[in-house]
């Protein structure tokens, strides 16, 4: 794999496809989300392996609230799972852990294992996992748009003071870099209302893969084809 170019690369995923692994196999779909999970912590040796900094993964959307009702179960059931069994591996590696979105809609015993393990990962300088929960990107704009006219309402900022920058720092992801890869498994081609802010001039790679059976080849041939595309971000000089 030629080196990465960016000592900050931020790689975003959409891990889609634990539903249809598990069909594949005569599998319940919860056993597809557990696979799932599981390669989560797969692809964090991989992406501290390769030097990305940054590692935000699409784990539930606000839009999965509408699925059924056990499915959503399961979801949290292994969300807690998770947070529970995974944490201190993921501290011995060094990973950060992050999470953005709109938790109020997650359990409170949830936000207090979210809380702890942010607490506890919180000084650690490898990868920095940042888990999207209950997240949507317009709703994320959102909450910024009302943030910002708050703001103005109280006279303490004028609408002259409103552009991109002041608009980055009210987002969930005010803290991190613009994404500098996206990927999407299973074989869609579509974002999913997924940080349509950060993605403005990420690079896009769409694979057939399933989630559960994403790899580190998969992620190294991504990686390697990014090194090689010219990225000019509006202008005519490469960059």
């Amino acid at each position: 794999m030629s080196n990465i170019v960016s000592p900050d690369l931020h790689v975003a995923i959409i891990m889609d496809g634990n539903s249809r692994w598990a069909k594949k196999r005569f599998l319940p779909t919860a056993e597809g989300h557990r696979r799932g999970a599981k390669n989560l912590r797969s692809v964090c040796e991989y992406s501290l392996e390769f030097g990305i900094k940054y590692l935000t993964v699409y784990a539930f959307s606000t839009e999965n609230w509408n699925r059924p009702q056990q499915e959503v179960n399961d979801l949290m059931d292994l969300l807690r799972h998770y947070l529970k069994s995974e944490l201190d591996t993921l501290h011995k590696m060094n990973i950060r852990l992050a999470v953005i979105g709109n938790l109020s809609m997650l359990s409170s015993d949830i936000n207090n294992m979210i809380a702890a393990a942010i607490h506890k990962t919180k000084d650690n300088t490898g990868l920095y996992l940042n888990i999207a929960l209950s997240y949507g990107a317009r709703d994320e704009i959102v909450n910024a748009t009302k943030r910002i006219a708050k703001l103005a309402a109280y006279k303490q900022i004028t609408i002259d003071d409103i552009d991109t920058n002041l608009f980055e720092k009210h987002l969930y992801t005010s803290h991190l870099p613009d994404v500098d890869i996206l990927i999407r498994t299973g074989g869609d081609y579509r974002v999913s209302n997924f940080l349509l802010w950060q993605i403005s001039y990420a690079e896009m790679f769409f694979t057939d893969t399933l989630w559960p059976d994403f790899s580190k080849e998969d992620l190294s041939n991504i990686v390697t084809e990014f090194n090689q595309r010219t990225r000019r971000f509006g202008s005519r000089e490469a960059i």
